[in-house]
């Protein structure tokens, strides 16, 4: 009930624009943290009612002061707290009995120091509850909205000027990175829309913001910065909404979490990785994850243009040989296709300028400076003739001269005028006025190439997650009931055949005859493993032997391996041995399952062996899903030519491993939070049409509640 009670729709109106602000623990010098937004508040024309509270001052910055929460002449929208932390928990409940909106609470040594602090944020949360009242914070440095005027911060960014309005919004759980970004985005003319930082994320987090910001007809692309996901489905939830409403969502998540110990025993968990499942569930869900502070607002510069080609291709024009090729390497790294110009196109503008390179990039030499109607043609004919869906224009230093400038931008804009659902893209070096005509002309400008690719290949992957289709559903799979224990290899693998997941033929013997005769039904060669569900890893104790081939050698094998687990393992419970049919023919993989404290279960795929153990050649993704995704999970790695019969090699039976994968990522997802990870490892994928079969199997259960 208290739950329900502290955690109502986040009203957006109430905090980004709200008709009246309390700040409790106001001051009237104008640079101290609660004289700031109320000297912001009052400089950019805030229109709502301010009201100061401080029980020891009439009037505050010209303002009538009050003395209390009590004494306010209604309940506040929003209430910026800039108290000790000693008096927080007091004036929260105070807001909360009076029917505030939300509390933005500055006030730092809450959980973010531990110990008392943590105790001292629940007691704060338990108070805004009674009153359904949402926090911002605490540790926060504050919220603003540059449409509304309304600065709830005390961010010192804007002692060099404020920046203007536009349409990106920025949520942020750094207040002093925040204000770099807001630094940034001032210098290079970008608008902003509003901007939260969430502090400690006591009750609400990046991912609330993030909705808000969807919902927000005003705010078209949303930039975030993160250090650490605490609500998941949240995050997912708010993240697929700005899909389904195409708003482009730019993250910049860094820091990196540390596994478990139980976690990191296994090989998906080694792989996997916090932030690396982080960045497939960012990928997945249609954002675009930028690397840097530049990039970042490079993709959401251009985002603002709201053109989003589902089908990216990428034609350059440029007027440097050196600098195509640049774009050439960028485009590849990016993942950009560049196709080439038709034939008969480049053959008309040979003929044009017989020293010209008119294939894609399309290098028109700087011969085309001197005769302006040159590039004319060519821009017409990249426009025209390639059919490209964005058009990159290099053009560099030439945009200095004003006079020149003027006549490019003109033939330029033709063409933008022409084509207004393509992306239009120059690479200049200019005067800041230049460029600001050149962008006001249907043109984003950036001086560095490479850049510039970076961007366009970003629109083109929201463009294509704007327009997937729906998925698959995921296949029906008998629930699976786990044990209370990590069980053996033998029993880990029923339970799995159990939810229609195929294993190599084996059997268990308990004796050196008993294997022999095991042998003898399955055919040889065999493969013998100590079987134990205290032995997981067990090839590091040599407890694997492959190629057996002879029921005498099924004898000593049974016999070295009994001896192996006495030496290595002596505590361990010993079940006997496990002789399994060495299939052959097939392609290695590892199929897992771990779960992440964030997103839950998450599967893995990749090739076995040192594909994915050195190279890292896997990918990631959130559980369920059906056959679908799991066979564009297969195909997307590196090694996947192995698989689909690269060099005269059979293809592998992808459609059966796709189904297996699928049914794996079912049974995590219907599982309890006991269950640690599965590992498949390997699955030998066979020939098409002959099926893939795990040959060995490890469930982990957590220990304890």
């Amino acid at each position: 009930m208290i739950e329900a009670l502290r955690r109502p729709a986040l009203d957006a109106r109430r905090l980004l624009t709200p008709r009246s602000v309390a700040i409790i623990g106001a001051s009237s010098d104008p640079v101290r943290i609660g004289g700031k937004p109320i000297a912001y508040l009052l400089e950019r024309g805030f229109q709502g009612d301010i009201w100061p509270v401080n029980p020891n001052r009439a009037e505050v910055q010209g303002l009538k002061a009050y003395d209390s929460v009590d004494a306010l002449p209604a309940a506040p929208d929003v209430a910026v707290v800039a108290v000790p932390a000693s008096a927080v928990v007091a004036t929260v409940a105070d807001l909360a009995r009076r029917g505030a909106g939300a509390a933005i609470v500055f006030s730092s040594g809450f959980a973010e120091v531990g110990g008392a602090g943590e105790t001292l944020q629940a007691d704060m949360l338990a108070a805004a509850a009674v009153g359904g009242l949402r926090i911002v914070g605490p540790n926060t440095l504050g919220v603003f909205d540059v449409r509304s005027g309304f600065y709830g911060t005390f961010m010192s960014a804007f002692m060099a000027g404020f920046p203007k309005p536009g349409r990106i919004g920025i949520a942020s759980q750094s207040g002093a990175y925040s204000g770099h970004l807001v630094s940034v985005m001032r210098e290079r003319g970008l608008g902003l829309a509003s901007c939260v930082m969430t502090g400690n994320e006591a009750d609400v987090s990046i991912a609330d913001v993030i909705a808000v910001m969807v919902a927000d007809d005003g705010i078209d692309v949303i930039t975030v910065y993160a250090e650490g996901i605490k609500d998941g489905q949240g995050f997912v939830s708010a993240l697929d909404a700005a899909r389904r409403a195409k708003k482009p969502v730019i993250i910049m998540k860094v820091g990196r979490s540390a596994l478990g110990e139980a976690a990191a025993r296994t090989h998906t968990a080694s792989i996997a990785g916090s932030d690396r499942i982080a960045g497939a569930v960012i990928a997945e869900l249609g954002a675009v994850r930028a690397r840097t502070t530049e990039e970042m607002l490079d993709i959401a510069q251009l985002a603002t243009r709201r053109i989003y080609p589902a089908n990216n291709t990428l034609g350059a024009l440029t007027i440097s040989g050196g600098g195509g090729v640049l774009i050439a390497d960028a485009a590849e790294d990016a993942g950009l296709a560049m196709p080439p110009m038709p034939e008969a196109a480049q053959a008309r503008l040979k003929a044009l300028l017989a020293i010209s390179s008119p294939v894609n990039p399309v290098d028109c030499t700087a011969q085309v400076l001197n005769e302006l109607e040159l590039f004319d043609a060519f821009a017409s004919s990249v426009a025209e003739d390639g059919g490209y869906a964005s058009i990159l224009s290099l053009v560099t230093y030439m945009a200095y001269a004003p006079a020149f400038s003027a006549k490019l931008r003109a033939k330029l804009k033709t063409i933008v005028d022409r084509h207004p659902d393509r992306l239009h893209v120059v690479s200049i070096v200019a005067a800041p006025e230049t460029r600001l005509a050149f962008e006001a002309d249907g043109m984003a400008t950036y001086e560095d190439p490479s850049r510039a690719v970076t961007a366009i290949a970003a629109m083109g992957r929201f463009g294509e997650a704007f327009a997937r289709p729906p998925l698959a559903a995921p296949p029906e799979v008998p629930r699976v009931t786990l044990p209370a224990a990590t069980p053996s290899e033998a029993e880990a693998k029923r339970l799995l055949s159990l939810a229609g997941i195929a294993v190599a033929p084996e059997a268990v013997a308990a004796t050196e005859d008993e294997a022999a005769a095991a042998a003898e039904r399955l055919g040889f060669p065999v493969v013998m493993k100590i079987l134990s569900p205290d032995i997981l890893h067990k090839s590091e104790i040599g407890g694997v032997l492959l190629g057996v081939m002879t029921p005498e050698a099924v004898r000593a094998s049974f016999a070295t391996l009994m001896e192996r687990a006495r030496t290595h393992a002596p505590q361990a419970r010993i079940e006997g041995v496990l002789v399994g049919k060495q299939l052959s023919g097939g392609v290695e993989c590892i199929l897992g399952i771990q779960r992440d404290p964030v997103f839950g279960p998450v599967a893995m795929f990749g090739l076995g062996g040192v594909f994915v153990e050195i190279m890292g050649d896997a990918v990631l993704r959130r559980c369920p899903f059906g056959v679908d995704v799991a066979e564009q999970m297969i195909r997307s790695i590196k090694g996947a030519p192995l698989l689909l019969g690269a060099r005269g090699r059979p293809k592998a039976d992808v459609e059966t491993l796709a189904l297996m994968l699928a049914r794996l990522s079912v049974i995590a997802a219907q599982s309890s939070d006991r269950l640690v990870s599965i590992d498949l490892n390997p699955v030998i994928a066979l020939p098409e049409g002959q099926g893939a079969f795990a040959v060995d199997a490890v469930i982990q259960i957590a220990e304890g509640d």
